[in-house]
């Protein structure tokens, strides 16, 4: 049959943002390759989800009841591999996430399915997918093909893709779920401790630091400034690799990506593919580095040949 097949994510009662990204990510792929887009959102409710997932260029929603709204591994391998049996979609699309690490891996295995995990890229040539991820500690941009797979299922990574803009009128169907009986239940729902003072992925307006900084001493100077400016503080990988901040202000594809990012100012950030690829969505960058070749200048709109502390005390003057 073809087509592209999403399985959507929710988490007590609400549909979570990432299965938004994901259709985006299989919207921008059937037009590479004209198949249809199905979404799939499993509960024991699951017509709850359907108003939310009526967005643009979604053929179908397809509701699968189950046991509880509660995620679980066994009933999420079971219900996707019933669909993808009995839809052949060539490409199968999940977001990489902590409950898909519970499912993907197996499902691809039982299935026989071509997988890999973790990807911001997708291409289709001829008859064939083609996701792109990292390999080597974020070092290399790798191009994964799947010879010989009907069925190819890929996780994508939170914030690589565009949620689909307006809503769509797709037809909504019911798929019984499979006989099943789960190896676990749910107990409650417990929020995770903040892993850090920062939320990168949620932020409208941020100011980012890299190795322009020089030394660990200066990054306070630049920690007060954007909090003068109301931006949230960001850094590049070499600046959370060396400790001066946290991880959880590295923006970059093995950081946080600036999903929702307004104004971006880059300082003194030369511009890695992987950094780049942490604001690939941002519509305005202002660049400052004393370095004119520096690659960030290739993406930003606006770019300042300038030495960062100067620009810095500028700014200090006007706020």
């Amino acid at each position: 049959m073809g087509g592209i097949l999403v399985i959507a994510e929710h988490r007590q009662g609400q549909l979570r943002p990432v299965s938004i990204e994901v259709i985006g990510a299989a919207v921008a792929a059937r037009e590479a390759g004209g198949e249809r887009v199905t979404v799939a959102v499993l509960g024991a409710t699951p017509a709850a989800f359907v108003d939310a997932l009526k967005l643009a260029g979604v053929d179908e929603i397809v509701t699968v009841r189950t046991q509880t709204d509660a995620f679980d591994p066994d009933t999420y391998q079971a219900v996707t591999h019933a669909l993808i049996e009995a839809r052949k979609p060539s490409l199968v699309l999940l977001p990489h996430t902590i409950d898909t690490l519970g499912y993907a891996a197996p499902l691809a295995v039982k299935g026989n399915y071509g997988f890999t995990t973790d990807a911001f890229g997708l291409a289709r040539d001829g008859e064939s997918w083609i996701a792109t991820r990292s390999g080597y500690g974020q070092k290399v941009n790798m191009e994964i093909e799947f010879p010989g797979r009907a069925s190819v299922v890929i996780t994508v990574r939170p914030g690589a893709f565009k949620a689909p803009e307006g809503a769509g009128t797709p037809e909504v169907s019911e798929f019984d779920a499979p006989a099943l009986t789960p190896r676990s239940h749910h107990e409650s729902f417990e929020e995770p401790a903040a892993s850090g003072d920062v939320d990168i992925a949620g932020a409208d307006f941020i100011m980012s630091i890299g190795r322009g900084i020089g030394e660990e001493t200066h990054v306070e100077q630049f920690r007060e400034l954007a909090s003068s400016l109301g931006a949230t503080l960001g850094c590049s990988r070499p600046i959370a690799d060396s400790g001066w901040l946290p991880k959880a202000h590295q923006v970059g594809q093995s950081g946080k990506t600036a999903a929702n990012c307004k104004l971006y100012i880059a300082m003194g950030i030369s511009g890695s593919v992987q950094h780049m690829a942490g604001m690939k969505h941002v519509e305005n960058i202002i660049a400052v580095n004393t370095d004119p070749e520096a690659s960030i200048f290739s993406i930003a709109k606006y770019g300042i040949v300038g030495d960062i502390f100067d620009i810095a005390e500028e700014l200090r003057g006007h706020f």
